[in-house]
């Protein structure tokens, strides 16, 4: 027997006879013909040189080595479906791949996606960090193309934007997440120096920390936006570092280095703990947001959906308890 061949699906026929102790039936489950199914017993027992079956008046019966097999036989058959279903659980259950703006995905995502594992504990979300394609007022077109290639890798994108991401994307599913605003935060400590600030126009005075996004995503730094709307005329809302991710400027606030203008999004664990404060009330609303972006067919899958439905509801969750004055 060591250098004869046997076809799985003989022995798969063999067992379904066995099991039914008739051709018909066999046939009928396995959707051939009865016919079919004789030749391919004749076929094994010509193989194995010993008859499997004894044909009698009642019909069949299996012949002693037949029925010691069997058992063994039905184990095999039953491992190798066994195995099959775990390739199928294995393609069916791919990671859900998210790309997010790295300070969003660092000072917002990350803490919070542990919620989302435990709810759902078969869905393995892996994030990667990206700097923002952003698609508004600089570079539309190129944007546009790297966001396509984006979502061609990626099934969630989460990204910094206005509303004409969806004007220059149209094919792309586009949904505003959490809308922003900007007010100034600082270290406790430096509202008890001598030079504490008690109107807009003393922020001047300190050093003026930059979220590098309202230069490079808009027409105008954050710091310029906020003090144009507190009715600060006297120049100076440009000078200072600049950080190129926003939450290294958000970490230097931290430290005391100075104070930053920038969304308090970014900052509610922060702000939560104490370790910042928002000198003023006064926030001002930007046309930017974050969104999310996939395409059409992924936004629909089964565990895309339970992650948007999942990030909406954490979005109205952290505006509602935003320690501010105002809601963004």
């Amino acid at each position: 027997m060591s250098n004869r061949h046997l076809h799985l699906n003989s022995l798969k026929v063999f067992e379904a006879v066995a099991r039914h102790l008739s051709v018909k039936k066999a046939s009928e489950e396995l959707c051939v013909t009865p016919g079919a199914v004789s030749r391919q017993l004749s076929q094994l027992e010509s193989l194995i040189g010993a008859p499997l079956f004894q044909r009698t008046r009642q019909g069949l019966e299996l012949m002693p080595a037949a029925r010691l097999c069997l058992p063994r036989l039905q184990e095999g058959l039953a491992a190798l479906r066994e195995s099959v279903e775990l390739i199928y659980e294995h393609t069916e259950s791919q990671p859900l791949l998210v790309y997010a703006a790295p300070a969003f995905g660092m000072r917002w995502l990350m803490p919070r996606l542990h919620r989302f594992a435990l709810a759902h504990p078969s869905i393995d979300v892996q994030v990667s960090t990206r700097v923002s394609p952003y698609v508004g007022r600089r570079g539309a077109t190129q944007a546009t193309l790297g966001l396509r290639a984006w979502t061609d890798q990626a099934d969630v994108v989460l990204i910094f934007g206005d509303d004409r991401l969806a004007e220059n994307a149209p094919d792309l599913h586009v949904e505003r997440l959490i809308p922003l605003s900007i007010t100034p935060l600082c270290h406790p400590r430096l509202l008890e120096r001598a030079n504490a600030m008690r109107v807009p126009e003393d922020v001047l005075e300190q050093t003026l920390l930059h979220d590098h996004r309202g230069l490079r995503y808009g027409d105008r730094s954050f710091w310029q936006s906020w003090l144009d709307a507190a009715g600060v005329s006297k120049p100076g809302g440009d000078i200072g570092p600049r950080f190129t991710h926003s939450v290294l400027a958000i970490e230097a606030a931290i430290e005391g280095v100075g104070i930053v203008a920038t969304t308090p999004v970014l900052a509610l664990d922060a702000l939560r703990s104490g370790a910042l404060v928002a000198p003023f009330d006064l926030e001002v609303a930007l046309d930017s947001a974050y969104y999310l972006v996939s395409k059409p067919a992924t936004y629909e899958r089964a565990d895309v959906t339970l992650f948007r439905r999942w990030l909406r509801a954490e979005a109205q969750l952290e505006v509602s308890r935003l320690p501010l004055g105002e809601t963004m």
